[in-house]
């Protein structure tokens, strides 16, 4: 009998964190033998920094950009365990030092770890590419509760990533996020994103195909936190035991074109 996979959550007491260790609890396949919080915290649920990199195969972590970086690196220092991210909102110099640190530890790092949502980011990279940009525009709304403290959300961004590796383009490049104004015409082959936050909303997201006279909507809806929490023990599971590289859930589902 293969032993159960031992799980510590990043930011158990946050929402996310209380999902997935629920979820946890629920699957004999793990152990959850601790979270780590934030400095000067304290509470008998949680584990040091210390005995987490020494007795967890993985760890979880929901917390912000700049935390989940910092443990980044802490797990590369030390070698282990491996670690799936959650967290969004990165700057371009986090990413890097993520990365960085995936040449020493295995990690998977996922804007939404969602089933449905990895199935949606395929399909929408297939439209964008028989799609033309000449006559084809592109928006992505995205909603989400109102304490969510990014914008726009990591899987909006994952959703405009696959829209402009479809056209073959870099999403920098041609991307939008907000119009206020007078900001002249629409330029040729633009991806916008649009932003709503208010109430519990856990997350809604629609990718459109605009034509002259037709509108193709590719839209996902999350009922419950659950799937997502359910969707990073899938990460978990499947990155145990690796030595080291940066992977997405798109490899955990092997979604992705050969």
């Amino acid at each position: 009998m293969t032993a159960p996979c031992k799980i510590v959550v990043a930011g158990g007491r946050g929402q996310m964190g209380q999902a997935v260790i629920r979820a946890l609890n629920a699957d004999p396949a793990f152990i959850h033998i601790g979270n780590l919080g934030r400095p000067g915290s304290t509470g008998d649920d949680l584990i040091s920094l210390a005995a987490a990199l020494d007795e967890a195969d993985v760890i979880i972590d929901f917390t912000t950009s700049k935390a989940a970086t910092e443990l980044s690196e802490a797990c590369a220092a030390s070698g282990r365990p491996a670690l799936v991210i959650g967290a969004t909102g990165f700057e371009p110099d986090q990413l890097g030092r993520i990365s960085e640190a995936a040449r020493r530890i295995a990690i998977v790092r996922s804007g939404n770890f969602s089933l449905g949502v990895n199935m949606l980011v395929g399909l929408v990279a297939q439209a964008a590419r028989i799609f033309p940009r000449e006559t084809w525009d592109i928006e992505i709304s995205e909603a989400h509760h109102r304490r969510k403290v990014d914008a726009p959300s990591g899987t909006a961004l994952m959703l405009g990533e696959a829209a402009a590796q479809g056209r073959g383009v870099s999403l920098a490049a041609v991307e939008r996020r907000g119009r206020d104004g007078s900001f002249g015409e629409r330029l040729l082959g633009e991806i916008g994103f649009s932003v709503m936050r208010g109430g519990g909303i856990v997350g809604e997201h629609s990718v459109t195909f605009a034509a002259a006279e037709e509108v193709v909507t590719l839209s996902h809806s999350a009922l419950d936190r659950g799937m997502f929490a359910r969707g990073a023990l899938s990460a978990a599971r499947w990155i145990a035991g690796r030595t080291s590289g940066e992977h997405d859930m798109q490899d955990v589902l092997s979604l992705k074109r050969s």
